[in-house]
């Protein structure tokens, strides 16, 4: 087999047109599209991507498949095909949003951009997502790029199984072998890395490629044994019709194909109902979609669903607009949530989700055929790349600007925004791993030149909250020696660890050593400031609606390690009353005072609402009323108080409490 340069005019051959699948494109765009704007309706929306997986594994394989075999095979018009399939409606998105982000985002919000833009355009989203936060954070919905990490995933796909396979038939090994092994190996460590690193195996192309080589499985089956085995198949068919109907029915396979069909339906239902954002997916889970969308596929155009309802001409339609609804959909939505600063009204959230079927019916039109037919297709090769290399570019210059602090947009809010953007300060992890240990993890702020435990008079130990404190003190009294380190979503006391709907996230096992290393290692005279977030943990809860939307349930929960995983609110004040006691116990002969400073407010909403945005058209009440702060607060403080009066709490003074008048009278109303 050759691959011809472009000039020999070769043409790819193409796999028939079958509407049922773009009947499939539209089941998977509208679940995803009904997930992001309807969440609590549509919890597993979120698979329609799977089928997306499969539905492109299947076809770019069909094509490379039978195109290796008539010799006909082109790299430069198989990625051509890509470039114009994919490259207009995405240069158009992209494009939108830079633009629509200029006028509206603040510096940091556009710098963000930037940064996305850029990875959008190398198709490289999924990794640089990777590195920020996972796919069903809070932080998620402000990304107004996010969805294009499966985009990122397919490309990733579409550069290396045509040359893995191109170079495996010229080796003249089997190809169905060399699919199904990379499936293996990838489904593997797809089912091996949910349990160690949910957001590296939901973004990982390696632990996602399974997907479309299960679609790339099919195509070959398709392709090659379509009439294998045909004897036994038609004694199932046979079999089956008279299970099923009263009456003899003719041998055709038919009704082998219309159970295929409803069973691979079925399980895409089972899936959108039983899935939610607090699987551990993709892991097994992810084998619903995936299998179901295989059974659709493999049924066939002829079977009844494929044929009445997935060929239905109104389906037919969403999907051929899948791909620009499901580009324009999520950032519609996103820039909605940024400029009202909250989850926007399901009124909004309809009229989103109706422009966003507009756009995509207008860009399908206007731009996507246009541009995909007709003449003169080097020259829109050409063009396209040039245009997304210049776009990659200007995103990546937003991002290394700063997100152009001199717009319009950052200069009416530049004041105001300063105050919710986190001072850079000399903070080292590095300096954390010599003073404590080479494996640390969490936030640290160290005096500088100090290397020992021994030279710090003040050490700060806990959750977001003690490192929030941090700062403050360090720009109000830098003179002071001090250590402060920690982990956020983390309660620094002995012998309590965090539970998540995946388990513990290992807090005990984090402040147990630098516990240890402050009793042997720091002197008689520090200070030791224990600070966090206390009600979340005794509450097992966030503060407010914001808080609490997209809180998984049991996400605040605490216990004894290796404990089984229970929750009440019985339970969470025992085991919070018995960390701080054994903590002081541990702590309160070694340093000369423990200080546990009491919490500050939760605001149980965005403090950026409060800021005047272009576009906005309401904010939220930027207030929390102080009898909510001190029910809310009530557990937490009975139990201090309740420690406080112990003997070895009084006598050795091993306790104070502070809470500066600031955090009361300035921030409650």
């Amino acid at each position: 087999m050759v691959v011809r340069p472009p000039h020999h005019h070769l043409h790819l051959s193409h796999p028939k047109y079958r509407p049922d699948i773009d009947g499939l494109r539209a089941i998977a765009v509208l679940s995803v599209v009904a997930f992001h704007a309807f969440p609590n309706w549509m919890r597993g929306g979120f698979i329609g991507v799977d089928i997306f997986f499969v539905i492109s594994g299947f076809l770019i394989s069909t094509i490379i498949f039978e195109n290796l075999d008539k010799g006909t095979f082109s790299f430069f018009e198989f990625y051509a095909r890509r470039i114009k399939r994919i490259f207009p409606a995405l240069l158009l998105v992209l494009i939108a949003c830079y633009v629509f982000g200029w006028f509206a985002l603040l510096a940091d919000e556009y710098k963000q951009l930037g940064k996305h833009i850029a990875a959008g355009a190398g198709f490289v989203s999924n990794f640089i997502l990777w590195g920020e936060a996972g796919y069903f954070d809070n932080t998620a919905e402000t990304k107004p790029l996010l969805h294009l990490w499966s985009l990122g995933i397919e490309e990733q796909f579409y550069i290396v199984w045509p040359l893995l396979l191109w170079f495996a038939w010229k080796q003249k090994f089997n190809l169905l072998t060399l699919t199904i092994t990379v499936a293996l190996v990838s489904f593997i460590l797809n089912f091996k890395g949910v349990k160690h690193d949910l957001i590296a195996t939901f973004y990982s192309p390696q632990t996602r490629f399974w997907e479309l080589l299960c679609g790339s499985i099919l195509s070959w089956v398709i392709l090659y044994k379509k009439n294998a085995f045909l004897t036994l198949r038609l004694h199932i068919d046979s079999l089956l019709a008279k299970i099923i109907y009263r009456d003899k029915t003719e041998n055709d396979g038919r009704t082998l194909s219309n159970i295929l069909s409803f069973v691979g339906l079925a399980l895409l239902t089972y899936g959108f109902w039983k899935i939610d954002k607090n699987f551990s997916f993709p892991g097994k889970w992810a084998l619903l979609p995936v299998l179901g969308a295989v059974f659709i596929i493999l049924a066939g155009a002829k079977a009844w669903i494929n044929r009445k309802v997935l060929s239905n001409k109104i389906v037919v339609w969403f999907g051929l607009i899948s791909f620009p609804l499901y580009l324009w959909h999520w950032p519609l939505l996103s820039f909605a949530r940024i400029i009202e600063s909250e989850m926007s009204n399901r009124t909004i959230r309809i009229s989103v989700v109706l422009t966003s079927i507009i756009l995509a019916w207008l860009t399908y039109r206007l731009i996507e055929r246009p541009i995909r037919l007709g003449k003169y297709s080097n020259l829109k090769v050409f063009i396209l790349v040039i245009f997304m290399v210049v776009l990659g570019i200007i995103g990546y210059k937003t991002y290394d600007s700063d997100g152009f602090k001199f717009r319009v947009a950052v200069k009416k809010t530049e004041a105001n925004a300063s105050m919710f953007t986190m001072p850079e300060l000399k903070a080292s992890r590095e300096y954390c791993k010599n003073i404590i240990s080479n494996d640390y993890n969490g936030h640290c702020l160290v005096s500088e030149g100090k290397n020992i435990l021994s030279d710090f008079n003040l050490i700060f130990i806990g959750d977001s909250h003690s490192e929030a404190l941090t700062m403050g003190y360090f720009n109000f009294e830098k003179s002071e020696i001090f250590l402060s380190l920690g982990r956020g979503g983390c309660l620094p006391f002995v012998g309590v660890e965090r539970f998540t709907e995946n388990g513990p996230i290992n807090c005990e096992s984090f402040y147990k050593p630098y516990f240890d290393n402050i009793i042997n290692k720091s002197s008689s005279k520090s200070t030791l400031l224990i600070s966090a977030r206390y009600s979340a943990y005794v509450e097992g809860s966030g503060f407010g609606e914001i808080d609490n939307k997209d809180r998984a349930p049991g996400n605040l929960h605490i216990q004894k390690p290796g404990a089984k995983v229970e929750g009440s609110l019985t339970l969470y004040k025992n085991i919070f009353y018995e960390g701080l006691l054994d903590t002081l116990k541990l702590v309160s002969n070694k340093v000369q005072n423990v200080v546990i400073v009491l919490q500050v407010p939760e605001l149980g909403f965005d403090p950026r609402s409060c800021i005047e945005r272009p576009f906005a058209n309401s904010k939220l009440n930027c207030y929390v009323l102080k009898k909510d702060v001190l029910n809310r607060q009530n557990n937490y403080r009975f139990i201090i108080n309740e420690i406080a009066k112990f003997d070895f709490v009084i006598k050795k003074n091993a306790m104070q409490f502070v809470m500066e008048k600031c955090y009361t009278e300035m921030m409650i109303t």
